[in-house]
């Protein structure tokens, strides 16, 4: 790897306190970039980043666009490229920020999809309709934990025991930036994880029983964030909703459900964990397009001719 985009990484890791998810997929962005540079821009094989240019900058990105990445996906890698630049900027790599009055594409914001309340209750209910196996005494806890709390897949994924607190009815998780929160867990979730603990981990634990870890796979490891979405993929699968579920559908619909039951838009940022109240706002499109639904169906006037 070049060494700029390496320490470019360590900086992220070290000084903005990254996670593992957002360090991959930067050093996926800037590789992918740095090729490019090498293969047909000012580089040329050469280690030295000073001779970048705003030309190189802007084929890149017509470069990504010709093939027909998703424009999501292009303005990330700008996001990542316009960044490095500024890093290496401040860092006396380079004496211009060729990225300095580039613009980045515009995005059009897509609402996140969620479930319906009834949805969501089919999807918790179906493993808990199965026989009480460590498996599914495991999937019925973790699909009320995700919903009872709003947490993102990764941040379920890293709860240990530690973080419980059921005569509380609490469970902590540290975000991102680590930054920690508390959160309440319903009745129905504080009974799934009991009941998990007591007769589902033990027996997924096995010998290893140093592990500290919350959910479980079966060789008594931690389940992975893509371990985690395959079980709520296969579930979505069963109930004929896969095509409408992602690994933080759950997510969004407690944010949404939220909104549309009354909470408000501060106490919902501070459950999911955003440092920007903008970015709770989008729930409250969400929120605007059902209540538009109840009023069209139950309005009286609504259906005058």
């Amino acid at each position: 790897m070049d060494p700029h985009i390496q320490e470019f990484l360590n900086h992220l890791i070290a000084e903005k306190g990254c996670s593992g998810n957002t360090i991959a997929a930067y050093q996926n962005d800037l590789t992918q970039f740095h090729a490019f540079l090498l293969e047909h821009g000012s580089l040329k094989e050469t280690p030295d980043w000073s001779a970048m240019t705003r030309d190189d900058l802007v084929n890149y990105i017509l470069f990504l666009k010709e093939r027909e990445y998703a424009s999501a996906t292009v303005a990330r890698k700008v996001a990542a490229m316009k960044s490095f630049c500024h890093f290496l900027l401040r860092n006396d790599a380079i004496s211009d920020d060729p990225a300095e009055e580039l613009d980045s594409p515009k995005v059009k914001k897509q609402l996140p999809t969620t479930l319906t309340p009834a949805e969501v209750e089919r999807l918790l209910a179906l493993p808990a309709s199965a026989p009480p196996t460590p498996k599914s005494l495991r999937d019925v806890a973790l699909l009320e934990v995700l919903y009872a709390t709003g947490m993102r897949v990764s941040e379920v994924a890293q709860l240990t025991l530690d973080d419980l607190d059921l005569e509380a009815g609490t469970v902590r998780c540290m975000g991102k930036g680590n930054k920690e929160r508390v959160m309440p867990l319903y009745a129905e979730a504080i009974a799934a994880v009991r009941a998990y603990l007591e007769k589902g981990r033990p027996a997924l634990l096995g010998a290893n029983k140093h592990e500290r870890t919350l959910f479980l796979n079966p060789r008594g490891e931690r389940l992975t964030r893509q371990g985690l979405w395959l079980i709520i993929k296969g579930y979505a699968r069963e109930l004929g909703l896969e095509d409408r579920v992602t690994p933080h559908t759950l997510r969004h619909s407690f944010a949404t459900h939220m909104l549309n039951g009354g909470a408000g838009l501060r106490e919902v940022q501070r459950l999911l964990g955003h440092a920007n109240i903008s970015t709770t706002q989008v729930y409250t499109h969400i929120s605007q397009d059902h209540l538009r639904e109840v009023y069209s169906k139950a309005h009286p006037r609504a259906h005058a001719a």
